[in-house]
C-alpha cells in the first residue's frame, strides 16, 4: 500500500530503528519479505530490493529431496545471486538426512540462511509429513532442527503457525524447544494450519510465542499490508521483526516506507506513476532474462492485477498485458501506458485482493 500524506502513521516503537543481525549476520532492516508460493522469484526479490528498506528474503519453499534429485524445476526454486544477499532458502521435507543434505546443499549455493517450513497447510505438503504437519510432532520437529543447525554453519530458522488447530497451539513450546537446539529465530504466521488464511491474524497467540523463548528473536507475521498493521504487530506482539508476504504483492514499496517510517515517523512520498511502472518493468525483464519468453509471459499474467491496480492503465493496455506473449508486446504496452498515462487517478492506498486457497483446507 501507499499511505496518503493525510493518514495518520502510529509512531515507531524503539526497536525498529535498532540493529539487528541473525546470529552473527548483520540485516540492513527489521523488514522482511515473507517466501509465497509462485511468486517470491528471483525476478521478483531483486525488483524489491531496487527500492530499498527490505532486511531479509526468503525463498519459495524448496522440497528437500527434490534438491538431492537434482529435479531442474527446485533449482529454479532455490535460484539466487549475489545481488540477492542476505537471502534464507527455505526447505520442506520431515525426513532429517535428507533435510540435512539438503541444508547443505544450498549453502554451498548461496544461501545466508536456511530457513525450515513448518507452517505450510497445503496439503500436498502436509500429507507426506512436511509443512504444518511437523508441528504436531514436538520430538521429531525438534531432532530435526538440531540436524539441520548441526549441519550447516549458517543461522537457520524455522516458519510456522500457531499450531494445527485452537485445541493445539504448539507454536510456544516448539519454539522453546528449536531455541534450545541452536535455531537462530523463528518466523510466527499467526493463523493456525485449520484456519488456511481465513480470519484475522492472533496477535496475543504471536506474543505468547515471544514470551515463551529466552533471548531469540520471533518475526511476526500475517496481514501486514500498511504501517500502522506494522506497528500494531510491533508494539502489540513484542516481535523483533516482521515478514511481510501478501502486503509485498500488493505494494512493493511498502519495505521503502516502512525504512522511511523507521527513520523519521512518516511513509515519505508516495511512489510516482513512472516508479509503479519501473518495478513492473524491472519485475518482467528478470522474469525474460532467467526463465525465457514464454514462462517469463505466462508467470507474469497472474501478477498483472496487482499492476494494473496501481498504474491504472486503460482498459485495452491492461488486457494486453493480461494476455500477454511476448516480450516486444510487453515493451510496447508499457511505453504506450507511458504515453498515455493513468486511465484514472492513482490510488494512494493500493491493495488489490490477492487469491488464497479457498474451500475445505484438506482439499488444498
Amino acid at each position: 500500500m501507499t499511505v496518503d500524506s493525510e493518514q495518520l502513521v502510529p509512531a515507531p516503537p524503539p526497536n525498529v530503528c535498532e540493529p539487528m543481525s541473525l546470529g552473527a549476520i548483520p540485516l540492513p532492516s527489521r523488514f522482511f519479505l515473507a517466501p509465497m508460493a509462485g511468486y517470491t522469484s528471483l525476478a521478483f526479490r531483486l525488483a524489491v530490493r531496487k527500492l530499498g528498506g527490505l532486511g531479509l528474503v526468503t525463498t519459495d519453499l524448496v522440497n528437500a529431496r527434490a534438491i538431492l534429485e537434482k529435479r531442474p524445476r527446485s533449482f529454479e526454486l532455490a535460484e539466487t545471486c549475489a545481488e540477492d544477499r542476505p537471502v534464507s532458502i527455505q526447505l520442506y521435507g520431515h525426513i532429517i538426512d535428507e533435510m540435512c543434505q539438503a541444508a547443505r546443499w544450498i549453502v554451498d549455493h548461496g544461501a545466508t540462511a536456511v530457513d525450515i517450513n513448518m507452517g505450510c497447510p497445503v496439503n500436498k505438503v502436509v500429507k507426506t509429513g512436511g509443512g504444518s504437519a511437523l508441528m504436531c510432532q514436538l520430538t521429531q520437529a525438534t531432532r530435526l532442527v538440531a540436524g539441520v543447525v548441526d549441519s550447516v554453519s549458517v543461522p537457520v530458522t524455522v516458519k510456522m503457525r500457531l499450531g494445527w488447530d485452537d485445541q493445539n497451539l504448539s507454536a510456544p513450546q516448539l519454539a522453546r524447544s528449536f531455541e534450545g537446539v541452536g535455531a537462530a529465530a523463528v518466523i510466527i504466521h499467526g493463523r493456525t494450519r485449520e484456519q488456511g488464511f481465513k480470519g484475522g491474524v492472533n496477535r496475543d497467540g504471536i506474543r505468547a510465542v515471544v514470551e515463551a523463548v529466552d533471548k531469540m528473536p520471533v518475526i511476526g507475521n500475517g496481514d501486514l499490508r500498511t504501517l500502522s498493521d506494522a506497528a500494531g504487530m510491533f508494539v502489540e506482539t513484542g516481535c523483533a521483526a516482521i515478514s511481510i508476504g501478501r502486503g509485498a504483492l500488493s505494494n512493493p514499496f511498502l519495505f521503502r516506507q516502512l525504512a522511511h517510517w523507521a527513520a523519521h515517523g512518516t511513509p515519505g512520498p508516495e511512489p510516482t506513476f513512472e516508479e509503479r511502472i519501473d518495478v513492473m518493468v524491472e519485475h518482467f525483464h528478470g522474469l525474460l532474462e532467467r526463465r525465457g519468453e514464454r514462462a517469463a509471459c505466462l508467470q507474469f499474467r497472474k501478477l498483472v492485477k496487482w499492476y494494473s491496480h496501481s498504474i491504472r492503465p486503460p482498459k485495452a493496455l491492461s488486457h494486453l498485458l493480461i494476455n500477454l506473449a511476448s516480450g516486444k508486446l510487453f515493451d510496447e504496452t508499457v511505453e504506450a501506458i507511458r504515453q498515455h498515462g493513468p486511465a484514472s487517478p492513482l490510488p494512494g492506498h493500493f491493495e488489490p485482493k490477492v487469491p488464497v486457497p479457498s474451500g475445505p483446507i484438506d482439499k488444498w
